[in-house]
């Protein structure tokens, strides 16, 4: 039996998660608007692997040091919305280890160049993407938030079901 597909996304600061949700809640189409603000580390992994999947993301985790520094860099646009670039060595390193551990698995976008963001407008006209990427542009100052772990949710077809957070360091 084929599951729906797994998810990873990074574990925010709580106070970095409540900004970019706050973000996506006042500029995402509301109808539309059925996850959280989210960084995606991968977008599909195979449902009926989520026992393997598990086990490597712990491990992966484990062996992490602790919480990851990111740096926000600054609003992007899409075209149709905006998101924020974000940097982090530290996370692109977890992120390619566990790519490789999931080599075979990867759906073409997950075998992409990784390009971390946090899509906090999407789906508009592209002048209301265009006004917003001005006025978030015109405030910005970069600066740092962290990744506490992975969190991995199980697609439903639009909205996602999570299943388990796992913290970066030993246990």
């Amino acid at each position: 039996m084929t599951r729906e597909p797994l998810i990873v996304t990074a574990a925010l600061d709580e106070a970095a998660f409540n900004w970019f949700d706050d973000l996506r809640r006042t500029h995402f189409p509301a109808e539309r608007n059925v996850v959280p603000a989210h960084l995606t580390l991968f977008h599909a992994l195979p449902g009926d692997r989520e026992v393997e999947i598990g086990a490597a993301l712990k491990a992966a985790c484990r062996e992490a040091s602790g919480s990851m520094s990111l740096t926000v860099r600054g609003p992007w646009s899409l075209g149709r919305g905006v998101a924020y670039r974000l940097a982090s060595p530290e996370l692109e390193a977890f992120r390619a280890n566990a790519a490789e551990a999931f080599s075979g698995w990867l759906t073409p976008q997950d075998r992409a160049p990784w390009r971390p963001h946090i899509t906090v407008q999407n789906k508009v006209e592209p002048e209301a993407a265009k006004a917003l990427l001005a006025q978030l542009q015109h405030e910005f100052e970069p600066f740092d938030i962290e990744a506490e772990g992975v969190l991995v949710w199980r697609y439903l077809g639009g909205p996602w079901e999570a299943l388990a957070r796992l913290p970066f360091g030993p246990a």
